[in-house]
C-alpha cells in the first residue's frame, strides 16, 4: 500500500491519494501517518481545524478511524491539478467532502485543505 514511482522516477500522487484512502477505510492510523511529511498541514474548514505536525495529524483523524459510518471514506471522484489531487469522498461520518493534497519531492502529504463538498 505504498505510492509509487514510475519508470522515469515521477511520484504517482493519484495512487498517494487512493492509498490514503485505503488507510482511513482500514482505519490503520499509523500508515495514515507514514503517508504525510514531518511538517504535513491540514486546514479543514467541515471543523475550522488548522494543524500541522505528526502528533497533531494523529490527533485529529485518531476518533475519526474509530468511529465511522457505513459508508465512511467512499471514493466519488479524484481528480489531479497541476499543484496535487482533489479527491471527493465520503468523510467517516458518511458526509461528502472535498480534499485537496498537495506533496513535497519525498512524495509525502504536505498540505491539505478540506471542506464539505455539495457535489
Amino acid at each position: 500500500m505504498l505510492a509509487r514511482f514510475d519508470l522515469t522516477n515521477h511520484f504517482d500522487e493519484m495512487a498517494a491519494v487512493v492509498d490514503w484512502l485505503d488507510c482511513c477505510r482500514s482505519h490503520d492510523l499509523e500508515a495514515l501517518l507514514d503517508l504525510y511529511a514531518d511538517q504535513a498541514r491540514l486546514e479543514c474548514a467541515c471543523e475550522g481545524s488548522r494543524i500541522s505536525g505528526r502528533s497533531a495529524l494523529a490527533d485529529y483523524w485518531r476518533p475519526k478511524l474509530s468511529t465511522v459510518a457505513a459508508d465512511a471514506f467512499g471514493l466519488e471522484e479524484i481528480t489531479p491539478q497541476d499543484d496535487g489531487v482533489v479527491l471527493d469522498y465520503l468523510s467517516y461520518e458518511g458526509k461528502r467532502v472535498r480534499i485537496m493534497f498537495v506533496f513535497d519531492a519525498l512524495g509525502k502529504i504536505s498540505h491539505m485543505r478540506c471542506a464539505p463538498s455539495s457535489r
